[in-house]
């Protein structure tokens, strides 16, 4: 089996925790991607060479759909035990990989992410992370974005 392949993602469970996004995989072995997302109204540039996990979450918040874009570590084995999927693209190409939330790949090994988390009927998170650090995002209507502003203000 490759690791230069499309492989489709099963549902996994999703745990919103008030200090990161945890993720239980099919196999039942769980992942924490720590931190608070910060907000995202348009679109999402990913720094040169890092990994990146796109997950949609249900509108109920408890299980989504997770996808590693451009993922050529991961074997299909391991994918298809803990139900996390994989999108190749080449430079140049984008894809629609959930309703709402496109990915585009960019020169110098860049990913751009889109979503609007209306369509997408449940939240948008990206993980980007490498060996070294780690960094969570969500997608947010700009509205939600004005409002938390405001009430940072008013405090």
């Amino acid at each position: 089996m490759s690791a230069r392949n499309d492989v489709p993602p099963d549902t996994v469970g999703v745990d919103l925790l008030d200090h990161g996004v945890e993720v239980e995989y099919t196999d039942g072995r769980t992942t924490l991607y720590r931190g608070v997302p910060e907000p995202v109204t348009d679109t999402l540039t990913t720094p040169p060479k890092k990994e990146t996990h796109v997950l949609v979450t249900d509108p109920t918040e408890s299980e989504g759909v997770m996808l590693y874009v451009n993922d050529l570590k991961t074997h299909d084995d391991v994918l298809d035990s803990t139900g996390v999927g994989r999108v190749i693209l080449d430079e140049g190409e984008e894809e629609e990989i959930f309703p709402g939330v496109t990915v585009r790949r960019l020169g110098g090994m860049r990913n751009e992410i889109e979503a609007n988390p209306a369509v997408a009927r449940g939240r948008v998170f990206v993980f980007v992370e490498d060996d070294w650090s780690e960094s969570s995002y969500e997608f947010v209507a700009e509205d939600a974005v004005d409002d938390t502003e405001a009430d940072a203000n008013e405090a």
